[in-house]
Parts: structure tokens; C-alpha cells; sequence
């Protein structure tokens, strides 16, 4: 294949369905972060609040607000031109902290 052809090639790929399969997956994987913060909510509001858990709630909360944050920004990358750059990895990074954070916040609640 001679150093023209790759090029044109190049030139004419089409990203397909990819851009729409990951910002489904954002969406996804936002539900799922709202699932687990009102789970997270309910647990710590049943049997009577006290301080600790209202504390890990809020943390809950304030964790899902970051992920939020940090999805509705990514989704809008993804929708605002045709080859939507790379993730960086301070997003990647944090998009990881606040998940992981949030599952610690959740076990916390639950034992």
C-alpha cells in the first residue's frame, strides 16, 4: 500500500457508531452512579439518621455531583464535533476517584 492510499484512508474513515456507543456508555454508567447515591440515601435515612451517616451521605452525594459533572462534560465533547478528541487523563482520573470514593461511601453505609 503505497504512502497516498493510507492517507486517503485516513482521510475518509468513518468513526461509525463508536462516538454514539460511548456516550451511551456515559449515560449508563451515570444512571448507574444515581442508582447507587439514592440507594445510598435511602440506607443512611433509614432507622434514623445520625451524624456519621449524614455525613457519608452528603459525601455521596457531593461524589455523584463530581461524576456528574464530569460525564455531562465528556457526553458534550463527544456530541460537539465529528472526531471528538481523546479523554484526558485528569477526567479519566477523576471520573475513577469519584466512582471508587462512592462505592467506599456506599460499603460504609451499608455495614
Amino acid at each position: 500500500m503505497s504512502e497516498g492510499t493510507a492517507e486517503a484512508s485516513a482521510a475518509e474513515r468513518d468513526p461509525g457508531l463508536q462516538p454514539e456507543r460511548t456516550r451511551l456508555a456515559w449515560r449508563r454508567t451515570t444512571l448507574s452512579a444515581t442508582v447507587s447515591a439514592v440507594l445510598a440515601v435511602k440506607t443512611a435515612l433509614h432507622g434514623g439518621p445520625s451524624s456519621a451517616t449524614l455525613v457519608a451521605c452528603a459525601l455521596c452525594c457531593a461524589l455523584w455531583l463530581g461524576f456528574l459533572s464530569l460525564a455531562h462534560h465528556r457526553i458534550r465533547a463527544l456530541t460537539s464535533s465529528d472526531t471528538p478528541g481523546a479523554l484526558t487523563s485528569r477526567h479519566a482520573m477523576a471520573a475513577v476517584l469519584c466512582t471508587v470514593a462512592t462505592a467506599v461511601c456506599g460499603a460504609a453505609l451499608v455495614f
